[in-house]
């Protein structure tokens, strides 16, 4: 619920799936669920302009956001780990094949261009690689004398999980108790019966793990004419 430009970073993740017609949503709830639930029992509200006849009780929307989206909350534990909240899940996800991301990561990932590869390549899961920025100033030093500063610059080599998958609801099978993490327990056992495939993105990709995160996004949000992460 941290916000980026006045919207909690989860609208902005989920606008994104919007805008590539994905409307449904699950959110598996944690730690402030509260918080959350309010946020969307409010969000005509929070989302438009209104006005209230006090006398009447009345609430009349004005300019009203539209947003065609439908949510299902789901309390999945205060203390459930990844693989758990994504179990718990089973019975609200419908179809063979559901998206899963984070609630700490924007992206310009092209949705429909992720599902593409994972249905040509096959396999139970599909994981956005990106190359995250690196936290420091890179230098370029040569005979002791700086020949390049790059601020920030995004790692040329290593690759590591941006979020962002596509899984066969299979994959639930290989989660056996709350207590599982996702990202050790089943994504490496697809990874040694060789189902995970990785869908390789060079594109924006920002998480939001530490108050620098935070103050890098919403200096974007502030300073770019077009938000990378919003907007086709």
């Amino acid at each position: 619920m941290v916000p980026i430009g006045g919207k909690p970073i989860l609208w902005h993740i989920m606008q994104r799936f919007a805008e590539y017609g994905h409307k449904d949503f699950i959110i598996a709830l944690g730690y402030k669920s509260e918080l959350i639930k309010d946020y969307f029992l409010r969000f005509a509200q929070l989302n438009s302009d209104f006005r209230i006849d006090l006398e009447k009780g009345t609430i009349e929307l004005i300019n009203s956001s539209n947003t065609d989206w439908k949510v299902t909350l789901v309390d999945t534990g205060e203390k459930t780990a990844t693989g758990g909240r994504l179990k718990r899940l089973d019975d609200y996800i419908h179809g063979s094949t559901f998206m899963m991301t984070y609630g700490d990561g924007v992206s310009d990932i092209d949705i429909d261009e992720l599902i593409r590869f994972h249905e040509e390549y096959g396999g139970l899961a599909t994981v956005t690689a990106v190359r995250p920025p690196t936290r420091f100033g890179e230098l370029t030093i040569t005979k002791n004398k700086v020949t390049r500063f790059a601020e920030k610059p995004q790692m040329d080599d290593g690759w590591i999980s941006g979020g962002y998958f596509v899984l066969n609801k299979r994959v639930l099978e290989l989660i056996e108790d709350e207590e599982e993490m996702f990202e050790r327990n089943a994504l490496e056992t697809l990874a040694e019966r060789n189902q995970l495939n990785a869908y390789r993105h060079h594109g924006f990709w920002q998480c939001m793990d530490t108050k620098r995160d935070l103050d890098t996004l919403e200096e974007i949000w502030v300073s770019e004419r077009k938000t990378p992460w919003i907007g086709k």
